[in-house]
């Protein structure tokens, strides 16, 4: 049996760089995992890792085996406590970290460390489970060079780290054609391609299916975003951005619920207005309808239209997805009538806000027609000195009653549920709107932001020979929210999302120039779905891009980079080393004085010989050997050497 040679992996022992190098690369990566991990697995993780760093520092003896194995079976129930499973998304990666601590307290070798780096690199990968975005891409590049700068280390453990990390990125840069290309035309699929069914989809928030006094305030003080619209020509006026949700019909005294969804044969015909052609890009919110400004003349492939006239994806949004419109602004409704949806339509439940009721009675007999009896609740919003504010005060059982006569102050869900229930009192059909009013054209692309500030009520009523029309008791009570948006229309403006305020304009102004860049990263990177790639493949002739057809161009282009790289390296291959071209025409010299170098004669012993051969030139042969040495063996030879060395070659007299 052959005995091993000395300076293979599993006999090279590691060194402090080595180590700086795994624990650098375990913090990048493991970092945003101990924000979700718990804090004792951090500290015990980290404690590992210090562990380590001082065992090699202070030359004392790793922990054995058993004490290894009592911490991974101590932090696998600890694990199992804190989450009730092991192999589920949270709980198997954070221990993956722990267990990464351990591997590194049992690394001696070259060969272990091998098997931490890969380690490190696949903890990198699971980092994507949770966020794709550019500061998160952009801090695992750094994680991928440093690990890759440590591999490299373990070949060639006297090069600088300078030298190393320029391997690595010549490395980096040579893949980097290749995970374009595959980036590009490897077939796609749909779906998200990092989330897992079970947990991958929590915590995100939006509007719902219900609304009470208070949840859509609540939500208004959310500045995150909720989808952005890329108007092909002008963007609507801010009274024409009414972008329509789920509609609650069904009433139980205190809260509105949509209650069943059932989808329509046919879209709705909206009548005149003006056309508007956009795409957008909706963030998820893990409920199946989209947003689309009213009236939707078109529907998107992977939506339906309900009957009452919002949009049915056929599954969950729960990633970004981005679609097609067409929309028809101020457009004439519909007159069709359904008597379904009328007749739920009027329902209210019996023994609830008298006063109301009352006032809703007044109205009709004294109204001579249906749009009089509208336009008389119209007037009694707009005269009824009614305060818009983003903190309602609270309400009990009739809380329409309170609402109109004692409180007088509210936000969009008081103003829509109140006059919902008078309308139906009053006997017409009604039913409120929930979706998002207004958005924020952003100066740097153009593009439309909707954030979940911009959450919104309104009412819909039923008038016969003209339909479904829209009525916004809001925009009656303060004008200023359809206006001039949310910021300018409420009182306490302490109560806005930090970026509204007025005084930070800004601010907002770096936000812009964020959202803009992030909304590029979204549609190119993240939202490089089939149909994303079918675009891009038309713009090269493909017009029927199919796995196939991808398959044989992936193939041909990475053959086309390999080749491309293998000339290139010949070349470079082919490059002569300035420091062996002078050794050489320093031998030639030699030999032409007859002191030829023999094969078994190292830089030094020839050098040493032809000094004492040729005692005029004694000190120039020394000084070269000795820089040739130094050049050749040494750790990294710099331009002035070699040009030092090329000019004692050059000037060397034997004569």
């Amino acid at each position: 049996m052959s005995t091993p040679h000395p300076l293979a992996p599993e006999f090279r022992a590691v060194n402090a760089r080595d180590v700086a190098g795994l624990v650098l690369a375990l913090v990048i990566v493991g970092a945003p995992h101990a924000l979700r991990a718990p804090w004792w697995l951090v500290l015990l993780t980290l404690c590992l890792y210090c562990w380590r760093a001082l065992a090699l520092l202070h030359h004392r003896a790793l922990p054995p085996r058993w004490m290894l194995l009592l911490i991974a079976a101590a932090a696998i129930v600890g694990v199992w406590l804190e989450y009730r499973v092991i192999f589920g998304r949270v709980s198997g990666i954070v221990l993956l970290l722990l267990f990464s601590g351990l591997k590194l307290l049992e690394t001696r070798t070259h060969r272990d460390a091998s098997v931490m780096a890969f380690l490190c690199y696949f903890l990198l990968i699971t980092n994507f489970l949770y966020s794709q975005s550019v500061f998160a891409a952009l801090a695992l590049c750094v994680a991928v060079v440093v690990i890759t700068t440590t591999v490299v280390g373990f070949s060639a453990p006297q090069r600088s780290l300078r030298a190393n990390a320029r391997t690595a990125g010549m490395l980096l840069a040579h893949a980097a054609p290749a995970g374009l290309l595959l980036f590009l035309l490897f077939p796609r699929v749909q779906g998200p391609m990092w989330g897992l069914p079970q947990d991958a989809y929590s915590g995100i928030t939006g509007l719902t299916d219900t609304m009470s006094p208070g949840n859509i305030a609540q939500l208004a003080q959310s500045d995150a975003l909720a989808f952005r619209a890329d108007f092909a020509g002008r963007i609507p006026a801010p009274r024409q951005r009414y972008w329509r949700g789920p509609v609650l019909s069904d009433f139980d005294g205190r809260t509105w619920r949509a209650g069943f969804t059932e989808l329509a044969n046919a879209p709705p015909e909206p009548q005149g207005g003006t056309t508007y052609r956009y795409s957008v890009l909706l963030e998820p919110h893990q409920r199946n309808w989209l947003f689309a400004l009213e009236s939707a003349a078109a529907r998107p492939p992977q939506a339906n239209f309900s009957t009452e006239g919002f949009l049915v994806a056929t599954s969950p949004v729960r990633n970004r997805l981005r679609y097609e419109m067409v929309s028809a602004a101020d457009a004439r409704a519909e007159p069709r009538e359904d008597p379904v949806l009328l007749r739920r339509a009027l329902r209210i439940p019996s023994g609830y806000n008298p006063r109301a009721r009352a006032l809703a009675e007044d109205w009709r007999g004294a109204a001579r027609s249906e749009s009089e009896l509208v336009a008389r609740a119209i007037d009694f919003f707009r005269e009824g000195r009614f305060v818009y504010t983003l903190e309602p005060p609270l309400l009990g059982r009739d809380s329409v009653d309170e609402f109109l006569f004692s409180t007088r102050t509210g936000f969009c869900e008081h103003f829509s549920s109140a006059f919902v229930f008078l309308m139906r009192a009053a006997g017409l059909p009604a039913r409120v709107v929930t979706g998002y009013q207004g958005g924020d054209p952003n100066p740097v692309d153009g593009i439309l932001t909707v954030r979940q500030s911009d959450a919104h009520a309104w009412a819909e009523v039923f008038l016969r020979g003209r339909g479904w029309l829209r009525v916004d008791p809001t925009a009656a009570a303060a004008p200023g929210r359809v206006d001039a948006g949310l910021a300018r229309s409420v009182s306490g403006g302490a109560a806005l999302p930090l970026l509204m305020r007025p005084e930070l304009g800004w601010l907002r102004g770096m936000r812009y120039n964020w959202e803009a860049a992030m909304h590029k990263w979204n549609v190119w990177v993240l939202g490089y779905d089939p149909e994303r790639q079918r675009e891009m493949m038309s713009l090269f002739g493909m017009r029927e891009a199919d796995w196939r057809s991808l398959a044989a161009l992936l193939f041909a282009a990475m053959g086309v980079v390999m080749l491309s790289l293998l000339l290139w390296s010949l070349r470079q291959w082919a490059r002569p080393d300035p420091v062996q071209s002078a050794w050489q025409r320093f031998c030639h010299k030699l030999a032409a004085r007859g002191l030829a170098r023999a094969p078994h004669e190292g830089p030094h012993d020839y050098a040493d010989r032809a000094a004492r051969s040729v005692p005029a030139a004694n000190a120039a042969i020394r000084q070269i050997g000795e820089l040739y040495i130094a050049l050749r063996y040494g750790r990294e030879a710099g331009a002035t050497q070699i040009a030092e060395l090329q000019r004692l070659v050059r000037e060397l007299k034997l004569a």
